[in-house]
């Protein structure tokens, strides 16, 4: 039998544009309106309105704290024009959780910007930070008093790579140049966010936040032992998954390790060239494992892998996001029970994870991929945004509910 503390925290996540509808005011919604992605989010979930209708759900699965985001475009719809309204809605967003006795872990950038932010350059240009720093420190100001945990920014490298290196995601870039300087503009953000949000804490006198990002790590293994693979391996991992939690430890602006994992990269470098040993993966399903929908590798095991290597660094951990789109729900729940499983292993041996936070609580617009991917463990109808509870969800809340495996 497994057991997990009584303090640990047990949710899942939403961000904002992929659940609530109509926002209409960021640089992904004018892309959909382009007609230049799969699908356009349009009402989404309609969380916006159902959010208390959800939140009861969360709270019947067991789950003490969730995971959501702000969306900064309906905060700032025009450069410097605040909506007091929006404002007030995460307001109540925030008291119907703690009214459940569910923790709130808010999100302050999970992929969408301002429309008027992306025209004048967006993450490009460092001068543009002191707008999404100006947007941080209202946050914290408007909910300090309410929110412990922050999130400033959800998976920065994800973010960079696929909208200015692959070029999938607004605003549509292929540029190495740009990626790298999105990247370190990234960092040099959440390095500023997370100074103003403490201060924010330390002027009102009120305890210590617990500010952190969201890091997507991968399990990055050898396809074959080439000398190509290994090199693509060990950079891999030094970038992707260590490049910003080293970094902003260096300036000491992590007080948790926020994570988002989901499984496995298996590298196969077919040529020489900084983009084939980043990117490169085995194309004739060498080593197979079961799949998510997407065709994830489904990999429990690089959790604890990841876990342990992490434990160097000394920090309290907490997972942000974990989770499998499939129509399969025997395998959403193996999938949920294996890195339970894994995670707890981890702990055993000494890793410190207070939290564990599946991705998602609802089914949601899944970004380029559109409405198809299923990860929920509350399967959405679109036609009428009925929502039920999945059996794996149920299986789920008997562990939150009781610590145990």
């Amino acid at each position: 039998m497994i057991k997990f503390s009584h303090d640990f925290l047990w949710g899942a996540s939403t961000s904002a544009h992929q659940v609530e509808g109509g926002n209409i005011h960021n640089d992904w919604w004018q892309a959909e309106q382009g007609g230049v992605l799969k699908e356009a989010s349009s009402q989404a979930c309609r969380h916006y309105e159902l959010y208390a209708e959800d939140f009861a759900i969360a709270k019947e699965l067991g789950h003490n704290c969730h995971r959501f985001s702000i969306e900064w475009s309906r905060i700032e719809p025009q450069e410097g024009v605040f909506q007091d309204s929006e404002i007030e809605h995460y307001h109540k967003v925030i008291a119907e959780l703690k009214s459940r006795g569910i923790e709130p872990v808010v999100t302050l950038h999970h992929f969408t910007n301002p429309v008027w932010f992306s025209q004048r350059g967006g993450w490009t240009k460092l001068k543009l930070q002191r707008y999404f720093l100006r947007f941080v420190e209202k946050m914290a100001k408007e909910f300090s008093s309410v929110v412990k945990f922050w999130v400033t920014i959800n998976e920065p490298l994800v973010y960079s790579s696929h909208s200015y290196l692959l070029g999938v995601w607004p605003p549509g870039e292929r540029s190495l140049f740009k990626t790298v300087k999105v990247t370190l503009n990234l960092a040099q953000a959440h390095i500023q966010a997370y100074r103003i949000i403490h201060k924010v804490y330390q002027d009102k006198k009120l305890e210590r936040p617990m500010v952190s990002i969201a890091a997507n790590l991968q399990a990055f293994e050898l396809c074959r032992p080439t000398l190509k693979n290994k090199l693509a391996v060990y950079l891999r991992h030094k970038l992707y998954n260590l490049y910003f939690i080293e970094a902003l430890l260096r300036k000491r602006t992590l007080d948790y390790i926020g994570i988002n994992y989901y499984g496995r990269n298996l590298a196969d470098v077919e040529n020489w060239g900084i983009r084939h040993l980043l990117l490169d993966t085995c194309k004739y399903n060498h080593h197979p494992l079961r799949k998510n929908s997407l065709g994830w590798d489904i990999y429990p095991q690089g959790l604890y892998k990841l876990l342990i290597l992490l434990k160097k660094y000394s920090l309290p951990i907490l997972i942000t996001e974990n989770g499998v789109c499939t129509e399969d729900d025997d395998l959403k729940w193996d999938y949920i029970r294996g890195h339970l499983e894994q995670l707890n292993k981890s702990i055993e041996e000494g890793v410190n994870v207070f939290g564990y936070i599946y991705w998602s609580l609802i089914d949601n617009f899944e970004w380029d991929k559109g409405f198809g991917p299923r990860f929920g463990l509350v399967h959405i109808d679109y036609q009428n945004q009925k929502r039920t509870i999945r059996a794996s969800a149920r299986k789920l809340a008997e562990v939150s509910k009781s610590g145990l495996i």
